[in-house]
């Protein structure tokens, strides 16, 4: 029984890691929500397409926040009926839709900037200036504080990710402003606008392909199938591993199912606890389906007489 109580201590821990994550998530969704606001106004008093992108930009966070946290709340009720691992794919299935969003705003920002290199409009330095300024402030307090979060979770992971890049965005933001101001050349905030829509697409590109990779059954990044397979192989008592899958429910939740064959001299029950121990501290593995079979009776089975 000692292994069931490791097991469950470990979930708990889990999910106290998580329900910390979602409160620095809600800070973050508070400071967020207040920039996009400044940055949606200030892009259309000061006629800066550089602030529309830091506006999208800061837009998809507060959408990769709300989708996050929404989905943690989620992916924390129980397991019932068909769906059996509860609802821990919501959380991928949110990090797909806003990988989604961050490309058609990306698209957005692009053709607003190309249309505005051609045709530049009056923009007001200072402004830009001092909504960067108040941006860059902003996101830097977010970053600090999701940053002491456990990134094993893929939506804090990105909420971070996202916020550290919207810092960025502030930046270039700052610099384009002031540039305006000192220069008065305009065609800096359009090219600014492009800067930003490729950190964008950047952004998007993780939070799709890692959706992908879980919905396509894919085996977790870092862990070798054939490396778990000739470890389990090498367990006392066992003689044989086949049928074995490696798959990813949602981000740090990885799960393993195989058909053990057992020396006929050990007990399968003794063997399989040595498995478990030996997938969870050295894989991380910790959600496990082993058949066991022995080995004897299958060589009866294999060698019965047949009937005419």
């Amino acid at each position: 029984m000692h292994h069931s109580h490791a097991h469950a201590h470990g979930g708990h821990a889990h999910t106290h890691g998580r329900e910390a994550n979602r409160a620095r998530m809600g800070m973050a969704l508070a400071v967020n929500l207040a920039l996009v606001v400044a940055a949606g106004v200030g892009a259309v008093v000061f006629h800066s397409v550089a602030l529309v992108a830091d506006a999208g930009h800061i837009l998809s966070d507060v959408g990769a926040i709300g989708l996050a946290m929404f989905a943690a709340a989620i992916a924390a009720r129980p397991a019932r009926g068909r769906r059996t691992f509860g609802f821990h794919r919501t959380e991928i299935l949110a990090a797909l839709a806003n990988g989604v969003t961050l490309v058609a705003v990306a698209v957005f920002v692009f053709v607003e900037s190309v249309m505005r290199l051609s045709q530049p409009s009056d923009v007001r330095g200072l402004g830009v200036l001092i909504i960067g300024a108040v941006g860059l402030a902003g996101n830097a307090a977010a970053t600090v504080a999701l940053a002491g979060g456990d990134r094993q979770d893929i939506n804090l992971e990105a909420v971070l990710r996202h916020s550290a890049a919207d810092a960025l965005g502030s930046l270039a933001v700052l610099v384009s402003g002031a540039v305006v101001l000192i220069t008065g050349w305009d065609r800096v905030d359009p090219i600014t606008g492009i800067f930003l829509g490729v950190l964008i697409l950047a952004g998007s590109w993780r939070l799709i392909s890692e959706p992908i990779d879980v919905l396509m059954e894919a085996a977790p990044s870092g862990v070798d199938v054939q490396e778990v397979g000739t470890a389990m192989a090498g367990v006392d008592g066992v003689r044989e591993v086949h049928d074995l899958h490696v798959w990813t429910v949602t981000s740090g939740f990885p799960a393993l199912a195989a058909h053990v064959r057992t020396d006929p001299a050990h007990d399968p029950e003794v063997v399989r606890q040595a498995l478990e121990r030996e997938l969870a501290e050295r894989f991380g593995i910790e959600h496990t389906t082993l058949q066991m079979m022995v080995e004897q009776l299958l060589e009866i089975e294999d060698h019965r007489p047949t009937k005419d």
